[in-house]
């Protein structure tokens, strides 16, 4: 018993710092994708209709994000690794939208695909 305990406190420790490190992970990367829909509206500022299918579109997007994030962790039954889990999905999921929304940003001129004006 004595060993299981040791060995507990041994992993713990290494838990917590991962879990940190995610956590500051996940909010380096909300902080980017932030900077980049805040280009991406400033660039639609003269298309009141582009604009809120941004906003429509970026809010569906999070429910989505975290949606999916919880089915990948097991939810509720996902245990106490469930969060970490969950922040390191929305991590992987947060940094591809952010790369998306670069993308619109870098459209070229007359590319019809792209919702974003050229700058």
């Amino acid at each position: 018993m004595r060993s299981i305990i040791a060995g507990l406190m041994l992993v713990t420790p290494v838990s917590f710092a991962e879990a940190d490190e995610i956590g500051n992970e996940l909010r380096n990367a909300d902080h980017a994708l932030n900077s980049s829909f805040k280009e991406v509206e400033k660039r639609l500022a003269s298309d009141t209709g582009a604009k809120n299918r941004l906003v429509h579109a970026q809010q569906a997007w999070i429910a989505f994000r975290d949606a999916e994030c919880v089915f990948r962790s097991g939810g509720e039954d996902g245990g106490s690794v469930a969060p970490t889990v969950v922040a390191a999905c929305k991590t992987v999921l947060t940094k591809e939208r952010t790369q998306q929304l670069e993308r619109y940003l870098s459209c070229e001129e007359g590319d019809l695909s792209c919702p974003v004006p050229a700058n």
